[in-house]
């Protein structure tokens, strides 16, 4: 058996479910149903409910009730059972004929008695019993009509949707972004005048909202049952407030200390603020195919880290944008298809141009077992290539069903190179590098008059031109990678020009996408004018600072930019690589700016000791395994470049990267502009 990791962490999760699954009706929230598909698929649940209808629902306030014929329901949600989780529970039971309930929850019971205000010590002697979940079993048996029916409350840790061996995701947590410097004041708000925070460095447990705090809480129950699968005993580390308050939480957290005792091996888990560095989500700088696949098309609905593919291609059906909708689209995650999955980690892994070679090879391979009429030609690869050889499969429903994981990721791939977006990738690039080439010989107001003649309204744009959206994009580079600057008059007139700009180019958009209804507040641009765009526009500026002063409080990471010299050009150098490359320093210096988070009063007690005594502090490197998790998000790029660095760092340590969702360019404005940062909506 190979050893424990995230894939067995999230099959072992999702074997128990699947045991009370049989002949019922199963309804799934996004966040399950996200790591069901990345995590064992969705016809391992089919299977194992064994009916001959497609009993799966979506868990909504409208979803349907069980009928006559439908007795049992499994509900398989990944929040707390509380408020509105528990009202749309209710209302699905009491319209249905079920006569046996089992829910499932992702959140532990200790997490629900701190969301129901149970005292610490109250909860450490209710150890063993679990009165919420036994609460809600009376209720479902009096919701389904009969105190003799059957119902059962269970907690079964379903955190993870797996993209790989070493890097999972936790899709309950996508919206879970790190604070900026515009946020203190918001907390400050609800603080008196002699308990304000000056700056995020500030920032502890109890300056939080309790909404945030919980979200926090449950996050970290997940955590600490990945850990006892990995059968470890973590140290925290942090570098960034959001992850300083995370690690500590971890650290002492209660449930865990009798799994601490007893456990054989020993993890150093580093959480990493995502606002530290941006620049390398909204660059361009990473060859890689999967991260343009993210990147350029749609995402899966209820999805954070999976995308459409169009599967009419292998139909009978005409390739126009009226059909699509007709056939079901492809993914990425190809759980049960080890062929597709193999080529999965192959692309992961792979430089852009050898992925593309990767996914021709596959094609020819099975289309030559399955005896179909391969032309082989040698040389570059063409999306028109590749779809020859997809085209192979169409008429051939064995051939298809054999390969049918194979074939989406070959037409992703085919999809993405036709993509006018693509085409664009090496025009950020170019523009990117053209930019660290300025940001070491000029001011920053000078950069930014760079920027001003791309800023273009609809009526002047062409194919070739940025859009509103990727404007907001250029400009977090701009200001992540520029971090601290020097305040002038210049400045301040090149940032008015680019804000009037803006602002115009806003104003005459024919509709607002999503993104920038966010941004302005505005649903639709009739409502907008110039006086609300320009409003937006200084708000969207004050992100922009923020961004750039993230790095103020690292004594050691506070530049990700390195100047060029006669010999090498100006380079962005990610936090990532510093944070990595900083853990396994062969000298071992004391971290500086990654915090060690104590777990009690032991640590504390080494900690003082090791101020005048030879007592060693707890050092990330000194265990064989490193769980790096980034708040916030990560890019495949990054994932890969922190594993490979691992391997060449400390070829005997072992990696796992952890996020709370994949990241492409576009998803940054996206969380930077929401609005319930503090206030995460936990669905009560």
């Amino acid at each position: 058996m190979s050893a424990p990791g995230v894939q067995s962490f999230t099959q072992q999760g999702w074997e128990q479910v699947l045991a009370k699954v049989k002949r019922a009706v199963v309804y799934l929230d996004a966040a399950c149903a996200e790591s069901l598909h990345w995590g064992c698929g969705s016809t391992r649940l089919l299977e194992a409910v064994g009916g001959p209808a497609c009993y799966l629902r979506e868990f909504e306030p409208a979803a349907v009730g069980g009928g006559a014929k439908q007795p049992k329901a499994v509900f398989v949600l990944s929040c707390l059972l509380k408020g509105r989780t528990v009202e749309t529970l209710r209302n699905i039971v009491c319209r249905s004929h079920f006569q046996y309930c089992v829910v499932v929850t992702t959140v532990n019971h200790a997490v629900h008695l701190t969301a129901n205000h149970v005292p610490a010590a109250a909860a450490a002697e209710l150890e063993g019993q679990q009165p919420v979940f036994e609460q809600l079993e009376e209720k479902l048996c009096e919701w389904m009509g009969n105190m003799n029916y059957t119902a059962e409350v269970l907690h079964v840790p379903l955190l993870l949707a797996p993209a790989a061996p070493y890097l999972a995701l936790t899709p309950a947590f996508a919206s879970l972004f790190p604070l900026l410097p515009q946020d203190v004041h918001l907390l400050n708000s609800a603080r008196p005048d002699k308990r304000r925070l000056g700056s995020l460095g500030e920032v502890d447990a109890t300056a939080l909202t309790p909404e945030l705090l919980l979200q926090i809480r449950c996050l970290v129950s997940g955590l600490s049952s990945l850990c006892e699968h990995l059968g470890v005993r973590e140290e925290c580390f942090a570098v960034g407030s959001l992850s300083r308050v995370i690690a500590a939480d971890l650290a002492n957290y209660a449930p865990a200390k009798n799994r601490r005792r007893t456990s054989a091996g020993r993890a150093s888990v580093v959480f990493v603020d995502r606002t530290l560095d941006l620049t390398g989500t909204v660059g361009h700088h990473g060859d890689n195919l999967v991260e343009k696949i993210i990147s350029v098309l749609p995402p899966l609905p209820g999805h954070t880290n999976d995308v459409m593919v169009n599967m009419v291609e292998l139909t009978a059906l005409q390739n126009e944008e009226e059909n699509q909708n007709m056939v079901a689209p492809g993914c990425l995650a190809q759980s049960n298809d080890s062929a597709a999955k193999a080529l999965w980690e192959a692309l992961l892994n792979s430089k852009h141009k050898e992925a593309v070679m990767e996914v021709r090879r596959h094609l020819v391979e099975a289309a030559s077992r399955e005896n179909l009429p391969i032309k082989m030609s040698m040389g570059r690869v063409t999306p028109g290539q590749l779809t020859s050889y997809i085209h192979l499969f169409k008429n051939n429903l064995k051939a298809l069903m054999n390969h049918c994981g194979l074939l989406q990721l070959g037409l992703a791939t085919v999809q993405t190179l036709k993509h006018p977006q693509t085409a664009k990738w090496d025009n950020f690039l170019a523009f990117e590098r053209l930019l660290l080439q300025s940001i070491g010989e000029s001011t920053m107001s000078v950069v930014l008059n760079q920027l001003l003649p791309m800023i273009k309204p609809l009526t002047q744009r062409t194919n070739d031109d940025y859009s509103p959206e990727e404007l907001l994009i250029l400009l977090i580079y701009i200001y992540s990678v520029t971090g601290e600057f020097t305040e002038d008059k210049d400045l301040a007139e090149a940032e008015e020009k680019v804000k009037k700009a803006l602002a115009k180019v806003f104003c005459e958009e024919s509709e607002l996408s999503p993104l920038l209804q966010k941004v302005t507040g505005c649903d639709s641009s009739i409502n907008l004018t110039f006086h609300k765009s320009k409003i937006a526009v200084d708000e969207l500026f004050t992100s922009l600072r923020d961004i750039a002063g993230a790095r103020n409080l690292m004594k050691q990471f506070k530049s990700v930019y390195v100047p060029g010299d006669h010999t090498h050009q100006a380079s962005y150098k990610p936090l990532l690589k510093q944070v990595v490359e900083e853990i396994f320093n062969p000298e071992r210096p004391d971290p500086v700016d990654i915090e060690h988070m104590s777990s009690g009063l032991t640590d504390l007690l080494k900690t003082g000791f090791s101020m005048f005594m030879k007592v060693s502090r707890p050092h990330p490197s000194d265990h064989p395994l490193l769980i790096l998790f980034v708040v916030g998000g990560v890019t495949v790029s990054e994932a890969k470049m922190i594993k490979d660095l691992v391997l060449s760092l400390k070829p005997g340590t072992q990696v796992i990267v952890l996020s709370t969702r994949l990241l492409k360019p576009l998803n940054i404005p996206e969380l930077l502009f929401a609005t319930d940062r503090l206030h995460p909506d936990l669905g009560f």
